[in-house]
């Protein structure tokens, strides 16, 4: 398989285009997505009580606490939704979006190609392997090099036969500590970016550690650190020494929870503190202070039902709406709003140099 031609530009659902054409970006958002993975059935019967609720007004004070019993929650399979939802973010200035919906997820290559030419939006899809329980059967026996195959395909030749490219990998799920399994994963994920350039995306664990280890892996397999997206920064970093120590990496620090304000974040027995959308815009002024600037990215993760705004949620353009004029009022410069939203994503997204081919990547394992 040949090497990506794609340095030095970002590759969307549409085709490629130059860095500069992306404009105002949200690096980390999900147009249509299958959470069901994590659907799961209560003992209580109480509880079971909402797992066949629609989203409505009387269940939304709780929906942070059942969002994964909540099946209507975990489904977004409505392609004129999804336009609707987006446009709003479009009326508000947007110009680009990253969907990070990976395999497992239920990606939807084709409706993301209708909605980026119903919306004139660049659309950038996602690829890789999310979570554990989201893998596909037979995961466990897949090879790093199977991985990176998969990857690569999806990124210079589409994924299955609709020619729609991938044009990030992930965001790949990881829980703390690494699986083997996961590990593969990673590595897989890391081969497919040495040898296209593409970069890739990262949802850790809940733990100050996962971003440190899943970094690791990611670097000892050859990826460029430059070239790796950290997600869900907020309730995993809590320690502002581990986060400088990470930026200090050169890896992008990705806040990309704005809107999400829950008390608690907990799944699969992992617990974050869902900080506030003021502790994110401090975090970022932390970074900014500390020299950091250039590697900040923000986005909403808009993923489950109650975070559209027909069920009453901030969606896609709560940063624009919402956090930007916030920014300016807290003494963020323009040139500083510009680097986060524009310029950041811009040399993000943008394919590095491929530095590998088949027969060069050695020691990777299967």
């Amino acid at each position: 398989m040949p090497p990506s031609d794609m340095a030095g530009k970002v590759q969307t659902v549409l085709g490629p285009i130059e860095p500069q054409s992306l404009g105002v970006t949200m690096t980390h958002e999900h147009l249509l997505i299958d959470l069901m993975s994590y659907f799961t059935m209560p003992e209580e019967a109480s509880t079971r009580w909402y797992a066949d609720r629609p989203i409505t007004m009387d269940i939304l004070g709780k929906i942070g606490q059942v969002w994964y019993i909540n099946k209507a929650n975990l489904q977004q399979y409505d392609l004129s939704f999804a336009i609707e939802e987006v446009l709003q973010y479009k009326y508000a200035g947007g110009n680009a979006i990253v969907d990070t919906t990976s395999v497992g997820l239920a990606r939807d290559p084709l409706a993301l190609a209708r909605i980026a030419r119903a919306t004139g939006l660049n659309v950038v899809m996602g690829g890789s392997y999310y979570i554990p329980i989201s893998y596909p059967a037979g995961m466990e026996k897949k090879t790093e090099t199977q991985i990176a195959d998969e990857i690569i395909s999806d990124i210079t030749v589409g994924v299955g036969d609709t020619g729609v490219k991938t044009g990030v990998i992930g965001e790949v799920g990881c829980m703390y500590p690494l699986s083997e399994t996961e590990k593969r994963v990673l590595r897989g994920s890391a081969y497919a970016s040495i040898e296209t350039g593409c970069p890739i995306t990262i949802h850790p664990g809940f733990h100050n550690d996962s971003p440190h280890e899943i970094l690791e892996v990611l670097t000892e397999a050859g990826a460029d650190p430059k070239n790796i997206i950290m997600g869900h920064i907020g309730p995993t970093v809590r320690d502002l020494a581990i986060l400088k120590d990470l930026a200090q990496s050169g890896c992008y620090i990705q806040h990309d929870l704005f809107g999400f304000e829950l008390s608690d974040l907990e799944y699969m027995g992992e617990v974050g503190v869902s900080i506030s959308d003021v502790q994110r815009m401090e975090r970022l002024e932390f970074l900014i202070d500390g020299g950091f600037l250039g590697q900040l990215l923000v986005g909403q993760d808009v993923c489950q039902l109650w975070q559209y705004r027909r069920y009453g949620g901030k969606g896609y353009a709560h940063i624009l709406e919402n956090i930007v004029p916030r920014m300016r009022k807290r003494g963020f410069t323009e040139q500083q709003v510009h680097a986060i939203l524009v310029d950041n994503p811009a040399r993000a997204l943008a394919f590095k140099p491929a530095k590998a081919t088949r027969k060069s990547a050695k020691g990777r394992k299967g």
